[in-house]
C-alpha cells in the first residue's frame, strides 16, 4: 500500500515496485530495445527479437510474487484506500493473458523482422503496446485508464502499417487509427462529462457519486456513461463498431493480426469490466440492456459474415478469422452485460472464456502463419490437403477450430460456452441464451467445414508438387519460433481441455 511521505498533506509517496514490475519492466525494455537498435549493427539486429522475449518472459515472472494478496500503489493521501493502481487477482490473470500473448506474437514475428520488418521499430512497437495492455488492468482511476488505453493502441496502428510499400498494410493502418482515434475522442467526451457530474476520476470514488448526481447534473452524468461505453465497444469490435476488423486483419502482418484479436480485444474487454463494475454499477439499468444488445447483434452479425466467406476468396482464412473475432466478442460480453441484472461475480466467466479464447486464436493464427509463407494469399481453400503435407499441422489447426467451435476434443471451449451461456440464464437473460445458443449453431458450421477441408485429399497439382523433393524441402522450412509458437499453443490448448478448471475456476469466483 502507498503511503504519503510527509504526512496527509504531502504529495510524495513511495511507490510499490513489486506491484508495477510487469509493466515496468515491459516498457523499460521497450526503450532499451529502441536504444540498442541506434548501435547494433545490422548483422546482429535479430538479438534485438531475443532482448524482447527475455523481456515478456521476466515480466510474466514478475507476476509470481503479486499472487500473494492484493497490492496498491499511487493512492491519495487523505483516502489510502482509493488508488490508481491496483494488482488483485483480476489483474494479474488479465496481465498474464496479455504478456502472455506479446510473447506469443513475438516468438511468430521473429522471422518476419529478419526478412521483412524493420526489427528495432517492431520490437519497440510491441513491447510499448503490450506495456499498455498490461498496466490498463491495474488502472482504477479513469486518467490511466485512458492513458493505458492509448499506449496500447497508439504502437498498434504503426504495427499494422510496418510493412513498408504495402499498400494493403498502409490502407489498414488507415483504417484503424480512424476508427480508434474516434473511439478515443468519444471516450475522453464521456470521462469529462462523468468527471463533471462527480468531480472525481477514481472508479470508486465515481461509483459513490454517481449515486448521489445533482438533479440538473443527471443528464450529464448518463451521457458521460453511454459515450464511456461507446469508446470501449470500438476498442472490442463490438457491432456496429466493428468495421475496421476485417480489412485491418488482412492488411497486418499475420502475427500482429493475432495479437489484435486476442491483446488488442482484452484491452477493450477488461476497460469495459472496470467501468461497468466499478465506476458505473449505480447505472446498471443503462449499460445492462445495451451491453446484452450489442452482444446479440456482435455474435450474430461476426458468424452470419463468417458464414459468407468463400473458400476461394483471397486472404478468406484471415477473414473468416477475423469475422469469427467479432462473433466471439459477442459471447465475451453475456457475461459483462449479466453482471448488470445479478452481480460482478459472472465477470470470472468473461476472464474464462477470454484466457481459452486467446490459447487457441492465437494458435489458429500462427499456423495461418505457416500456411501463408508457402501460399501467400491464405484462402481456405489453401488448406485443402494440409493433413497430407503437414499431418500434425492440421490437427493442431483442428483442434483449435474444435474449440473454437466448442467440440470436442476441444474441452475446454465446449466448458466456457457453456459458462458464459450459464451466466446469461443465472441472470435471467434467457433471450439473450437463445440467441447465443442459435449463434453456437450456426458457428459449428463453418468452423467444421474448414476443419474438413484440412483432411480432404489434396488437389493432383498438389499431390505432385508436394512429391517432388524441392516440394518436400519447401515443406520442411518452417521457422522454429513458429513451430514453438503451434506448439506452445495445441499444449496449453490440450491441458487446459484435460484440466478445464485450470481457467474455468475464475467463473466461480469473484476477482474484486
Amino acid at each position: 500500500m502507498t503511503v504519503a511521505a510527509d504526512g496527509a498533506n504531502s504529495l510524495v509517496q513511495s511507490v510499490d515496485w513489486a506491484a508495477i514490475a510487469p509493466p515496468t519492466i515491459t516498457a523499460a525494455v521497450a526503450l532499451a530495445v529502441l536504444v540498442a537498435d541506434l548501435f547494433v549493427a545490422d548483422r546482429r539486429k535479430p538479438l534485438l527479437g531475443a532482448v524482447a522475449i527475455a523481456g515478456l518472459v521476466v515480466s510474466m515472472a514478475a507476476l509470481l510474487p503479486l499472487r500473494k494478496g492484493d497490492r496498491s500503489t499511487f493512492c491519495l493521501n487523505d483516502t489510502p484506500d482509493v488508488c490508481s493502481y491496483t494488482a488483485d487477482q483480476f489483474t494479474l490473470v488479465i496481465q498474464f493473458l496479455v504478456l502472455g500473448g506479446a510473447l506469443l506474437t513475438a516468438l511468430l514475428s521473429l522471422t518476419d523482422t529478419r526478412e521483412k520488418l524493420p526489427p528495432g521499430e517492431f520490437w519497440f512497437l510491441l513491447l510499448s503496446s503490450a506495456a499498455g495492455a498490461a498496466l490498463l488492468p491495474a488502472s482504477r482511476d479513469l486518467a490511466t485508464l485512458v492513458v493505458a488505453l492509448e499506449v496500447a493502441s497508439l504502437p498498434a496502428f504503426a504495427l499494422v502499417g510496418l510493412r513498408r510499400g504495402d499498400k494493403l498494410s498502409s490502407e489498414a493502418a488507415l483504417k484503424f487509427f480512424l476508427s480508434s482515434v474516434t473511439a478515443t475522442a468519444v471516450t475522453l467526451l464521456g470521462v469529462s462529462f462523468v468527471y463533471a457530474a462527480t468531480g472525481t476520476l477514481h472508479l470508486t470514488q465515481v461509483a459513490a457519486g454517481l449515486e448521489d448526481v445533482p438533479g440538473q447534473l443527471d443528464t450529464l452524468a448518463k451521457a458521460g456513461v453511454v459515450l464511456t461505453l461507446v469508446g470501449f465497444a470500438f476498442k472490442t469490435a463490438a457491432v456496429p463498431f466493428h468495421f475496421w476488423v476485417p480489412d485491418t486483419y488482412v492488411g497486418a502482418p499475420l502475427p500482429i493480426a493475432g495479437y489484435l484479436s486476442v491483446v488488442g480485444k482484452a484491452v477493450g474487454f477488461t476497460g469495459l469490466i472496470l467501468v461497468t463494475v466499478i465506476a458505473f454499477p449505480g447505472y446498471a439499468d443503462i449499460w445492462g440492456p445495451a451491453m446484452a444488445v450489442l452482444a446479440a447483434l456482435t455474435m450474430t452479425a461476426g458468424n452470419v459474415a463468417a458464414l459468407r466467406q468463400s473458400a476461394s476468396r483471397t486472404w478468406s482464412a484471415v477473414r473468416l478469422l477475423a469475422w469469427s473475432s467479432v462473433a466471439q466478442a459477442g459471447y465475451l460480453l453475456v457475461p459483462i452485460a449479466a453482471a448488470a441484472y445479478s452481480s460482478d461475480d459472472q465477470i470470472g466467466a468473461t476472464v474464462a472464456y477470454a484466457l481459452m479464447y486467446a490459447v487457441v486464436n492465437l494458435g489458429a493464427f500462427a499456423v495461418a502463419a505457416v500456411v501463408a509463407r508457402t501460399r501467400p494469399l491464405n484462402r481456405i481453400s489453401d488448406y485443402r490437403g494440409l493433413y497430407h503435407r503437414r499431418p500434425l499441422l492440421a490437427l493442431a489447426m483442428g483442434f483449435f477450430l474444435l474449440c473454437l467451435a466448442g467440440l470436442p476434443p476441444g474441452i475446454v471451449g465446449l466448458f466456457a460456452k457453456v459458462t458464459v451461456f450459464s451466466a446469461a440464464v443465472d441472470a435471467g437473460l434467457g433471450w439473450l441464451a437463445v440467441v447465443m445458443g442459435i449463434n453456437v449453431v450456426i458457428a459449428l458450421y463453418y468452423y467444421l467445414q474448414w476443419t474438413a477441408v484440412l483432411f480432404r485429399a489434396p488437389e493432383a497439382a498438389e499431390a505432385e508438387e508436394a512429391a517432388q523433393p524441392a516440394g518436400e524441402v519447401a515443406l520442411k522450412a518452417v521457422p522454429a519460433p513458429v513451430t514453438v509458437a503451434v506448439a506452445l499453443t495445441a499444449a496449453v490448448g490440450v491441458v487446459l481441455s484435460g484440466y478445464p478448471q485450470l481457467v474455468l475456476r475464475y467463473a466461480a469466483e469473484s476477482l474484486f
